[in-house]
């Protein structure tokens, strides 16, 4: 894995900015399927067939058929993974489709239409090896029976623009979907299913991974009309009526995954892990606030502004903040952005120029939200800069329109698909200011 330069007091502010996005870049490698897909794969079975969805289930499917084939060179494999537009990667065993995320599309709803038809009919002795990432829940969108797509892409749309928690939204997707909440795994059994994941939600329990298509559901209907009611989503008779009807998914006690397993490759402690070493390295303080953070992004980035100027002056060393997890927008304006540009924009507002105060955050997938860049960074002379371009910070934080502030500024995070995802990676560096 590449080094960081060493920094220090004396260090340019162009350097401290290209240092920051070097460390979001190694962040990055560090929980890439490349170097994820263990070597120590289950045994075939009389058949192996490979499913998955996510933002990276292309590059865990290509990563996976290279490992298979050194490892079990006489053992066919096959299957068919989900990834979204623009995150594929080149495989020739396993069949690789492209969906819409993150609102679904028919094209979502074949591909798991054609997932459950691949697992039907398998015996005890064949192996399902499911490859699920980020992402999943809207790439493999088939409605529960009675439902429509349209419904379910109503309610979607709804859900991420409420400000809900991502357990919430998973929740409700798991209970009108024919494919999540262990319905992936029920399809294919009696034969074993191993799963292997890459978690972009806060806590990495793994049935909220792209909302669990093969492992057990604990959660109810009623939990899932719960969240409906608390964020006031406009919810169509139909599925008001199917959810009051109680159409569970299968739980823990199902036989259906008695034999299975399951195993997190990578997740967002991981990815702070490897920018903590890495910083360390290189001459820094560092300070994990945590991997799993949520709220509202704008408010968080205030919160976070508060801690970094609580901290300046404690050390005659740089010191950085580093935070993963997985926020919310309450979308009330028109403009572009995700959560991540938002959590900035909110920290940069909050210390107004501050001296010696650095941020960046970005999207592990390289997507912030639906837009084209991973994220952005700042740094204390943006303030300055913002002035004499005749931009209001606060005017477009309560547009929502972060990514047009920062694309004003030359400071948006453009990398393309990373084809991993871990959700949230936020840098705060603070640097010594001279007496």
């Amino acid at each position: 894995m590449m080094q960081l330069p060493p920094i220090n007091i004396d260090t340019d502010a162009q350097s401290l900015c290209q240092w920051l996005q070097r460390l979001a870049e190694l962040t990055v490698a560090s929980v890439h399927p490349d170097n994820l897909i263990p070597a120590n794969l289950p045994a075939p079975g009389r058949r192996t067939l490979v499913v998955g969805a996510g933002k990276a289930s292309a590059a865990m499917a290509a990563a996976l058929e290279r490992v298979w084939g050194q490892r079990y060179p006489e053992a066919e494999i096959s299957g068919l993974v989900v990834t979204r537009y623009g995150h594929v990667a080149r495989c020739e065993k396993i069949e690789v489709l492209e969906a819409a995320h993150p609102m679904p599309d028919t094209l979502g709803e074949q591909a798991a239409r054609r997932m459950l038809e691949a697992v039907a009919g398998l015996t005890a002795e064949d192996l399902v090896i499911a490859l699920i990432s980020g992402g999943g829940s809207a790439l493999m969108s088939l409605p529960a029976p009675g439902l429509t797509l349209e419904q379910k892409q109503s309610i979607n749309r709804a859900l991420l623009r409420s400000g809900a928690p991502i357990r919430g939204i998973n929740t409700v997707r798991r209970h009108l979907s024919a494919i999540k909440g262990g319905r992936l795994a029920a399809a294919a059994h009696p034969a074993r299913v191993v799963t292997f994941l890459i978690s972009d939600v806060p806590g990495d329990d793994p049935t909220l991974i792209a909302s669990g298509p093969t492992l057990p559901d604990e959660s109810t209907p009623a939990d899932a009309l719960a969240i409906l009611q608390r964020y006031h989503i406009d919810t169509p008779a139909e599925v008001h009526a199917y959810l009051e009807a109680g159409n569970p998914a299968p739980g823990p006690t199902d036989i259906a995954f008695a034999a299975d397993s399951a195993v997190v490759l990578a997740k967002a402690a991981d990815a702070l892990e490897a920018a903590r070493a890495a910083a360390l390295g290189a001459g820094v303080h560092v300070r994990v606030l945590g991997d799993n953070l949520e709220g509202e992004a704008r408010e968080l980035g205030k919160a976070h502004a508060a801690l970094a100027l609580q901290s300046q002056g404690q050390s005659r060393r740089p010191l950085l903040i580093l935070s993963g997890g997985e926020t919310s927008v309450t979308v009330t304006g028109h403009g572009r952005g995700g959560r991540n540009v938002e959590y900035l924009l909110g920290l940069f507002t909050a210390l107004a120029g501050a001296p010696g105060i650095y941020g960046l955050a970005i999207d592990t997938d390289g997507i912030d939200g639906s837009e084209d860049n991973a994220g952005a960074y700042f740094s204390p002379g943006d303030w300055a800069k913002m002035h004499a371009q005749g931009l209001n910070p606060t005017e477009f934080l309560c547009n929502n329109d972060a990514y047009s502030f920062f694309a004003e500024l030359g400071n948006l995070i453009v990398t393309g698909p990373t084809r991993t995802n871990v959700n949230d990676f936020r840098a705060i560096l603070v640097m010594p200011v001279p007496d």
